[in-house]
Parts: C-alpha cells; structure tokens; sequence
C-alpha cells in the first residue's frame, strides 16, 4: 500500500498539482484525482508545447533510467519531456525522433574511446556500449532532421564524438594543469569552478554573460573539437566546457549540469532550457508548415549519380539527394537535371548529346518506377498536389544545357513528353542557341537565329525557359522574345556576389516583369567570395535581397546539390528545413515562405503550361 501511495505521489509531482511538501499528507482519492484530471488537463484550445526528446541511461537490469532534475528543468522551461528509452532498435528510435521538436543528450558513463580511434588507458571508468551504440544513433538520426540539440556533460561529449572530436580519457591522468576539481563533492546545485565564455558566441547570447560558476562532475572531456563545432567556452585550467555549432547548424553541448543549478533555482541556468524550448518550438513551426505548403528544390545534378553501381534513390546514399533525406528534410518535390557539358557542335556529336539527354531522362524513370510507393514523375502543378497527398516525393525533370536537344527542334516536344518542363539554354559555353555569361566568345552576341526559333517552340510546348548560365545580352533577347514567364532555375545575386551567373538587380527587376522567378542558389561560391566560409546564412541574406529587389512573388529556392551546391548548414536534402526555420526567424509570413518554397515556380509553371499551343 505505501508503494502504491508513492507511486500516486510521483505522478502528481510530475504533473505540477502539488508541492513536495503538500504531496506528504494526501490521501490517495481516485475519484478526485479524475476529477482534477478532467478539469485541469482536458483543454482543447490548449497550444501544444514542443516535444522535447530526453536521453536515458541503462540501469542494471537493462531499464532506462533519466534523473528528474533533467525533466523539472524542461517543465519548467515549457517543454514536454519525453523520455526516450535506450535501446539499439535504430527502426523504433527513427519512428520516436521523427516526432521530436528537441532533444537533451544527459550525463552518464565514459565513451569508448574506439569511437575517435585511440585505446583505452588503465584509468578509464566504466563503459556502457549499448548506451554508447544508443547515443551515437539516437544523435545521428536527430541531427539528420536537424532537430535543435543540448548536450550535458556526457551529453556533450557524445556530440564531440558523433561529428568527429576526441576526449580526454582521463583528464587527472592526460591534462597537465590540475588547477581545478573536476570531480566535486558538493550538491550539484552548488558551482565550484569560473568558466570562461566566448564572446558573440551563442552561449553568451544565451546566459547573457561571459563567465559562470559551475558545478563538474566529470573526469572526461572534450579534447579535439569536432569539426565544425567551434569553443564556446573553457575553465581556468584550459579544459573545454562547452562547443557549439550555430549559427548553422542548431546544436549546443556543456560540460557542466545546468539542471543541478535549476534545481536550486538557479534562473540563469533555467535559460539553457529555456533556449532548446524555444528553438525546438521554431522547428515545430517549420514542421507544421511544411505539411501544408509546397516544397520544391529546382535543380539537382542527382542523375550523374545513376552511374554508380547499386545506386538507388530509394535509399539513404551518401549522396545529397534521396527519398530518405527529402523526407528527413520534408522537401515535397525536386526537379532532376538531365545534364550534359557542352562539346563538339557538329552533327554527329550533337546528337549523341541528344542520346545522353534521352538516356538520363529515361535513368530518372527507371529509379522512380523503381521506388514507385515513395515518389512518382510530376509532369504538372496538379500532379505535384495529388502526389503529396499520397505521402510521396515529386520528381520534376529538367534538361541543363540546350545542346541537349542537338539541331532539331522537335526534340523539345519529344522531351516534353518524356516529363520536361524546362530547358537551361546552355551551360558553361556558348552552343547553337546562344551565348553563355562564363567561357564566352560572344559567338551570337545574345540568342542566335536557331536560338530564337527554340525559344518560341518552348513556349508553344509549355516549356518553361530557364536563363541560368547565359549572357546578360542572351538575358535580355529571352525577356523581350518570350510570350511565357521565364526562370532562372539555380542562380543568386550579383550585388551581394560577384560572378557571373548571378543576377544584377535589372535583371531580377526584369524578370518579376516578366512573371518570372529566380530560384536562390546554394552553391558556395555564388553566395560568398569566400567559398570555406559560405553558409547557409549567407544563401538566407540573397534570398532577402532577391526578395526585396524583386519582390516576394519572384523569388524561390534551387540547391544544385550532387552537382556542386551544398553550404555550411544546409548540404543536402535532409537540411532543407533549415532554410525554413532561417524565413521565420527573419519574420517572414507562413504565405510568404510558401510563395519561396513553391507557389512562385508553380505560378510560373501553371502559367507556362497553360499557353502551349495544341
């Protein structure tokens, strides 16, 4: 009877009914106790608070186990704890994190260190390697969908580990400097150390101070930080309390337990949790939304992938591009380019590029038909619609470079019914439609006379026609030749970039004229002259000026992935989502981040279809 009486006890603890001291002299009463149920915890009008995920340790019977400091602290953050228990079913760990807004890595044994390639030394403690298996998995699948991550003290370690850092095994043993106990005897809401923050860095932002005491309970620590993660903050002895991979990337890991310190009260460490709620409550945001927009990257080179032995798009490859990761990323639709460089311009090679062109397009039917009960071909806007509606990916078709099509100009119409819905007019040299704005010798001075005949076929088929890689002069002959609205499929600014296939301001202007749309790029060296540094904030910045230039009904999203796009923060599909949750920290409207995602191209599309000519 007193167990049951305890157990009561600890559930209304846990729902916040009760102080700890009122909860001694309750008499248990099922009775009131639904009643109480019904009357504080059935409210439908209630906003539902993110999901936070919450890491367990392996007791010894194989249970799971979270202390509940971890989940006092997210309560009183405003979260939903969600213990996640430890096991190595990856399948049923997927099918839980799929469902999380945020996740708390917590304390717990030493790592193995075979996991950052070194051996272990006599005064390692205790290793768990079903844990360490758990972590390393339960890490990877969260970080995959980009669920916004916090790391405490083992927690942290786990993520220095999974991204590729090392640790002091033994930092008594391996750190000379033995200045500061990093095991302490005190209560953990005690701080017994001064750690040193970086300034600007996001933990700063985040306690809104540059040195904090703390509590440690530790002997292992980050040694090498993993790469691209960046030191947020050290203690006296020089040892690593805390890294961080913002802005691009949302995940933050610290070595001490700021929930020791909320337990006692502390408000400043309250923030930690405060932030991972927040940021977890962005994520939930761009969640809801992305089940109710249209989602759609505009240029993939995913097709040169086909070559590869085995290659399935139906399955999680290293490559950029895959059902798995569009889902991770819950991108709704992509546009596969059937791409071929530029060569020799007699008849003989044209039309072997014609030959490749019609192989590649029939290699993206071939993997689609393969995987037909996640993804279909997506001919028109009407089909993208029905598609989604049956939980499958979109793939669109493009052809990237108008050599493709060789010197007949029927070829447009054969393609288009193969499932082409544009055409790049060139790619990195001039060809028989026109010049190119790279490896030029303003052959045409703009379109050539073969080039303005395919121009209007393109719009008598319903062809939309894609700018990115010509001439500014090519642009301009396209503008004031085409009837249909035109789009650059995979291009970005030139006022914030220097290159030359980004878009001047003119050109944007001219292009939202037009009815057109200019899909931001996510390729390094298009979006920041320094190409190791590009991210994704960068690609966020031309996004705002295309927007601003152009205005918010011209401007979409294209990544070039697998044919060299990919920034810091945003390198493959799976990242997509990031972009989102950027727009909405930028104060950007649910309908102005659908208009980017897709209702801009497929306004474009619709339009373009519609005038062909039968």
């Amino acid at each position: 009877m007193k167990r049951s009486t305890y157990n009561i006890l600890i559930i209304l603890l846990f729902l916040n009914i009760l102080s700890l001291r009122g909860q001694e002299s309750i008499v248990p009463d099922l009775q009131k106790l639904y009643e109480y149920t019904d009357s504080h915890f059935v409210d439908l009008r209630a906003k539902q608070q993110p999901l936070i995920g919450v890491s367990a340790s392996r007791t010894s019977n194989g249970g799971s186990s979270v202390p509940g400091t971890y989940i006092e602290a997210i309560l009183k953050a405003g979260g939903r704890p969600l213990i996640i228990p430890v096991m190595t079913k990856g399948t049923v760990l997927r099918d839980i994190v799929k469902d999380l807004d945020g996740l708390v890595m917590t304390g717990g044994e030493d790592f193995n260190p075979l996991y950052y390639k070194e051996q272990a030394i006599p005064d390692m403690n205790e290793i768990d390697s079903i844990r360490d298996i758990y972590d390393l998995v339960l890490l990877k699948l969260a970080t995959d969908r980009n669920i916004p991550v916090l790391g405490i003290c083992r927690g942290e370690q786990a993520i220095n580990v999974a991204f590729g850092g090392t640790l002091y095994q033994d930092i008594p043993t391996q750190h000379q400097d033995k200045s500061v106990k990093h095991r302490q005897s005190e209560p953990k809401e005690i701080g017994t150390h001064k750690v040193s923050i970086v300034e600007d860095s996001q933990l700063s932002k985040i306690l809104g101070k540059t040195e904090v005491f703390v509590n440690s309970f530790h002997h292992q620590g980050v040694k090498d930080v993993a790469p691209g993660f960046k030191l947020a903050a050290r203690a006296q002895d020089g040892i690593v309390e805390a890294i961080e991979a913002y802005p691009d990337r949302r995940i933050i890991g610290v070595q001490w337990h700021p929930e020791g310190h909320v337990a006692g009260g502390d408000t400043t460490m309250l923030k930690f949790f405060k932030f991972i709620v927040s940021e977890a409550e962005t994520f939930r945001k761009a969640k809801e939304l992305h089940k109710h927009i249209f989602s759609i990257d505009t240029h993939s080179d995913t097709p040169l992938e086909f070559k590869k032995a085995g290659f399935d798009i139906g399955k999680r490859e290293n490559n950029q591009v895959n059902i798995p990761k569009m889902e991770e990323g819950m991108l709704d639709a992509i546009f596969f380019a059937a791409y071929t460089a530029q060569g020799k311009r007699d008849k003989v090679s044209s039309q072997a590029a014609v030959d490749k062109i019609d192989g590649l397009i029939k290699g993206i039917h071939s993997q689609v038909e393969k995987n037909n009960d996640i993804c279909e071909i997506a001919y028109t806007t009407d089909d993208l619609a029905r598609i989604k509606n049956a939980a499958k990916k979109a793939i669109f078709i493009g052809i990237e470079n108008g050599y493709g099509i060789g010197k007949d100009i029927e070829n447009i119409a054969r393609f288009k019914k193969m499932g082409v819905n544009y055409i790049t007019l060139c790619h990195t040299k001039d060809n028989d439609i026109c010049d190119t704005s790279s490896d030029t010798t303003l052959e045409w001075n703009g379109l050539s006379p073969f080039g303005k005949e395919v121009i209007k076929e393109m719009n008598r088929q319903g062809v939309m026609i894609d700018i990115s890689h010509v001439s500014e002069k090519t642009f301009w002959d396209v503008i004031k030749l085409s009837t249909q609205p035109i789009i650059a499929s995979h291009s970005s600014v030139q006022a914030l970039c220097y290159h030359d296939r980004n878009l001047t301001d003119k050109q944007m202007q001219a292009l939202a004229k037009n009815g057109g749309v200019v899909q931001i790029c996510l390729v390094d060296l298009f979006v920041n002259k320094d190409r190791k540094k590009a991210s994704l904030s960068d690609a966020i910045e031309h996004i705002d000026y295309a927007v601003k230039v152009a205005g918010i009904d011209y401007v979409g999203i294209a990544s070039d992935f697998d044919g060299g796009g990919g920034l810091i923060g945003c390198n493959g599909s799976n990242d997509m989502i990031n972009i989102t949750m950027k727009l909405l920290e930028k104060g950007y409207t649910d309908e102005d981040i659908a208009k980017i995602w897709g209702d801009n191209l497929l306004r474009v599309m619709a339009t373009v279809q519609k005038g062909a000519k039968k």
